[in-house]
C-alpha cells in the first residue's frame, strides 16, 4: 500500500486538492486561506506546494493531502486513499491488504441491491408504514435514510439477490445471509424487521441495522455481522449525513439508536450521530474527532443510559473532548421526547452539563447521607476530574464540590493526588479492547501551543523576508509564547493554592505565609501578562 500511496503523492498537488474545498490565495511561495475547520475571519490557513502539506495558525490543523481529505470529508485513511486514488487515476494494491478490489466492489453492488429491496418491500408493508408512522416518521424522513422493510419469509432476500446473478459466497461476505449449523441451505438474516442502512462517510452502504416489527422477536436491534466493509465497533450512523453540520455548529449529538437518530435530524438538530448496536468506543471518537472536539452525550434517561453515558464521558474526556451530558426524564428515549415536543428536546440538548456536573448532580440526588456522598465522590467523581488535562478545569471542578458539598478543597486535592489513572483502565469495554482510555494519546493544550510555535518558525523560513505575512506570523508567535506562558503560570498558582490549603488544614503558620508570598508573586507576573496581551 505505500507504493500506491507515494505514486498519488506525487501525481497530486496538495494546492489543486484543497483549492477544490476552499478559494486560495497567493501568498508569498504558499497559498493561504480561511480554514475549512473551524470559523475566523482572517485567513490563518496555509498551504505549501513546496512541502506539500497544510497548517492552520488558528485550529492547529495540519497534514498533507491524506489528513486533510480525511478531515474534510470525515473519512479513515483508507477512504480518503479511495477517493485520492480515483482523482490521480492510481490502481489500488488491495492484495497487500488481503483482499481485492472486485470483491470489496461486489460486495458494496450486493449491499446497494439489498437496500433497493427493503425499499420496495416497505411501500408494499402497510404493518411496517403503519409502525413508522406511529413513530412520528416523515415520507421524506423514510426516503431520505431509505429505511425499509423485509418480511418474515427465510430466504425472500437470498433468492432475490440470486435471481440478479450474485453467488453465495458474495452474499455471505455482504453478511446478509447465514449457513445452518453443518453448512447446510444458507437463510437470511433479516426477517420481519423495519431496516436501516448504516452507511461509510461517503454515503455508501456497508450494513444494516434491523428492528423487529413483532413485540415478541428477539433481539429488538439486530446488526450486520462484522465483514470488510463494517466494523460495529467504529462506524457511526448517520455521520454521512451529519458530518458538514458538525464542522459547521463545531459539536456533535451522539445517541444511542436509529430511531433517536432518524428523528433527532428531522427535528432539525442534523449534527447528531448514532453508535449501532454497541458500546461506544475510541474508534468513534476517532472519527469524530476531524470534525469537533465538543459533543453532547444524548443516551436513554435509564439506568443502562447513565453507564453508559459516564465509560463515554470518560473515554471523551480522556482524548481531550469537550464532553457534556444531556439530562432525560427518568425512562425516556431521544426519540419518544421529539415525537412529543421538539422544542423540549431542543432545550434538554442546550441545558446539557459538564460531564463532572451531570454526575455528580446525579450522585446528589441520590445521596442524601454526607458520609456517603463523599464516598461516591471518591469513587465517581475525583476519577473523572483526574483524567481531565487542564489543571484550571481540575481546579474549577474541586472547588465546585468543596462548595456544594462543605468538604475541604486540601481534602479533595489530597484524595484527587492518590487517584491512578490505571484504575479507570481496569474497567474494560467488552465490545472492543482499543477502547481502554490510555490507548489513544492526545495533545495538551500547551503541547498544541509548543506545536504550533514549531510550526510558524518553519514556515517562516520558507517565506522571503519581504512577504506581508511575515509581520503576522510574528504577532501570531508572541500571541503564542505569551498563551504558553500564562498556561504555566496557571498550572504553578493551581500547585501553590492547592499546597496552600493544604498548609492552611494542617495549620502551618510559616509554610502559609510562604506560599502566600509566592501566589503574590504568580498573580503580579499574570497581571502583567495579560496586560501585555490587550497591547498586542
Amino acid at each position: 500500500m505505500r507504493g500506491s500511496v507515494e505514486t498519488i503523492k506525487e501525481k497530486l498537488d496538495i494546492q489543486e486538492i484543497i483549492s477544490g474545498y476552499v478559494k486560495l490565495e497567493k501568498a508569498g511561495q504558499s497559498f493561504k486561506a480561511r480554514c475549512p475547520f473551524h470559523n475566523e475571519k482572517t485567513p490563518s490557513f496555509f498551504v505549501s506546494p513546496v512541502r506539500q502539506s497544510f497548517y492552520c495558525f488558528g485550529c492547529g490543523a495540519k497534514g498533507d493531502i491524506f489528513t486533510f481529505v480525511q478531515e474534510v470529508e470525515g473519512l479513515d485513511f483508507r477512504g480518503a486513499l479511495k477517493l485520492l486514488a480515483e482523482k490521480a487515476g492510481v490502481e489500488l494494491e488491495y492484495q497487500q491488504l488481503g483482499e481485492s478490489k472486485t470483491e470489496r466492489e461486489k460486495i458494496l453492488n450486493v449491499l446497494e441491491e439489498a437496500t433497493l429491496f427493503f425499499e420496495k418491500e416497505l411501500v408494499g408493508n402497510k404493518p411496517a408504514l403503519k409502525y413508522l408512522a406511529s413513530r412520528g416518521l416523515s415520507d421524506e424522513t423514510i426516503k431520505k435514510w431509505r429505511i425499509g422493510y423485509i418480511p418474515g419469509e427465510w430466504r425472500l432476500l437470498y433468492s432475490h439477490l440470486v435471481s440478479l446473478g450474485y453467488n453465495k459466497e458474495v452474499i455471505i461476505k455482504a453478511g446478509l445471509v447465514k449457513l445452518k449449523d453443518g453448512g447446510g441451505d444458507p437463510y437470511d438474516v433479516f426477517r420481519d424487521r423495519i431496516i436501516f442502512p448504516l452507511s461509510d462517510p461517503n454515503g455508501r452502504v456497508i450494513a444494516f441495522s434491523g428492528r423487529a416489527l413483532s413485540k415478541d422477536t428477539e433481539p429488538k436491534y439486530l446488526n450486520s455481522p462484522d465483514t470488510i466493509l463494517f466494523t460495529k465497533s467504529e462506524v457511526l450512523y448517520g455521520l454521512d449525513k451529519a458530518k458538514e453540520q458538525i464542522r459547521k455548529k463545531d459539536y456533535a449529538v451522539l445517541v444511542e439508536g436509529q430511531m433517536d437518530l432518524v428523528l433527532s435530524h428531522q427535528a432539525g438538530v442534523s449534527n447528531t450521530v448514532a453508535v449501532s448496536g454497541t458500546a461506544f468506543t475510541n474508534l468513534h471518537l476517532e472519527r469524530l474527532k476531524h470534525l469537533s472536539l465538543r459533543i453532547i452525550l444524548a443516551f436513554d434517561g435509564d439506568s443502562a443510559g447513565e453507564k453508559a453515558a459516564e465509560r463515554a464521558s470518560e473515554l471523551g474526556i480522556n482524548l481531550g473532548f469537550e464532553v457534556k451530558v444531556a439530562n432525560l426524564p427518568k425512562d425516556r428515549d431521544p426519540a419518544e421526547i421529539i415525537q412529543k415536543d421538539i422544542e423540549e428536546w431542543k432545550k434538554i440538548l442546550r441545558e446539557s452539563k459538564p460531564a463532572v456536573e451531570f454526575f455528580f448532580n446525579k450522585i446528589e440526588e441520590k445521596e442524601k447521607d454526607s458520609r456517603k456522598l463523599g464516598k461516591q465522590i471518591e469513587k465517581k467523581i475525583l476519577p473523572m476530574i483526574k483524567i481531565i488535562k487542564s489543571s484550571i478545569e481540575q481546579s474549577y471542578f474541586v472547588s465546585m464540590l468543596a462548595k456544594r458539598t462543605g468538604i475541604k478543597e486540601a481534602i479533595l486535592w489530597e484524595d484527587l493526588k492518590k487517584v491512578k489513572i490505571a484504575e479507570l483502565v481496569k474497567r474494560p469495554n467488552p465490545q472492543t479492547v482499543e477502547s481502554d482510555i490510555t490507548k489513544v494519546p492526545s495533545l495538551s493544550q500547551k503541547e498544541q501551543i509548543e506545536e504550533r510555535l514549531a510550526e510558524i518558525k518553519l514556515w517562516r523560513k520558507e517565506l522571503p523576508k519581504s512577504a506581508p505575512e511575515i509581520e503576522g506570523f510574528k504577532k501570531e508567535e508572541m500571541e503564542l509564547l505569551n498563551n504558553l506562558s500564562s498556561i504555566i503560570l496557571h498550572e504553578d498558582l493551581s500547585q501553590l493554592s492547592a499546597e496552600l490549603r493544604g498548609a492552611e488544614a494542617s495549620k502551618d503558620s510559616d509554610s502559609v505565609l510562604n506560599l502566600t508570598h509566592k501566589i503574590q508573586k504568580l498573580h503580579n507576573k499574570i497581571r502583567a501578562l495579560e496586560e501585555n496581551k490587550k497591547v498586542l
